[in-house]
């Protein structure tokens, strides 16, 4: 089953957030395997949407914080969310064209701000 969204939606701990432009100083993400991991797991079991030409993600310096941009495609493929685990798995999100903040869940430690713990 694929759920869609307007402005924004949640997967796990990943919040996707629409927003009017992307911020400077962005570098592109990494592809692994044919896909961005656009959250990762300690059980391996990561966040992904498809490589395609009509998506780009990009890193910042907060390694809680990426963009992505989803430019229309003329082949009309979906952009989808995709939770890697076999069981008991978040539903898997169509993203339409746009741009959105991904944003790692968080919590305070006396250390500093770190991604929350499972």
């Amino acid at each position: 089953m694929t759920r869609t969204f307007t402005n924004q939606a949640a997967q796990g701990d990943l919040l996707i957030r629409r927003v009017k432009a992307l911020p400077a100083n962005l570098k592109a993400a990494p592809v692994c395997d044919g896909t961005f991991i656009v959250a990762h797991s300690e059980t391996g079991h990561n966040h992904v949407i498809d490589a395609r030409p009509n998506v780009k993600v990009y890193d910042t310096e907060d390694p809680l914080l990426s963009y992505l941009e989803v430019i229309n495609a003329t082949d009309a493929m979906e952009t989808l969310l995709r939770h890697l685990r076999g069981h008991d798995t978040h539903e898997t999100i169509s993203i339409p064209p746009g741009i959105y903040e991904l944003r790692r869940q968080r919590e305070y430690t006396p250390e500093g701000w770190r991604r929350a713990a499972d």
